[in-house]
């Protein structure tokens, strides 16, 4: 099923994106149907596998396999599920940015604001 493999690779983008937090409310949706234990068990390894992905316990083919199967035994008990699962499947992770550090030099009055600021700023301390 092109569809759960496609879900099953996303899971591994968002994890290497370091999106978790996205994957699980994916996962909250996905497994709601399914027994509090069951929804709470995937939700844990989500988790889990992140850390595992990303302490290299895990590889990305072996967590690919592994979200493959248990999306395509899942959706095999409840296909009301599909439209969840082909979502994830479509869904772009996004790559956030990083971390910016840096100085900034401030000599005169006025409001500063820290990184890029295109346009003025307007309202404040204006009578």
């Amino acid at each position: 099923m092109a569809i759960v493999t496609g879900a099953a690779g996303n899971v591994v983008a968002y994890m290497l994106n370091g999106e978790v937090d996205t994957l699980r409310a994916w996962a909250k949706r996905i497994f709601r149907p399914a027994s509090e234990s069951t929804e709470a068990t995937q939700v844990g390894a989500i988790v889990n596998d992140y850390s595992a992905l990303t302490e290299g316990a895990l590889s990305e083919i072996e967590t690919r396999i592994r979200w493959k199967a248990i999306l395509e035994t899942y959706l095999s008990e409840h296909p009301e599920v599909r439209p969840e699962i082909e979502a994830l499947a479509h869904s772009e992770p996004t790559k956030t940015d990083g971390m910016h550090v840096g100085t900034q030099r401030n000599e005169s009055s006025g409001v500063f604001i820290g990184r890029d600021n295109y346009g003025g700023v307007s309202g404040f301390g204006e009578s």
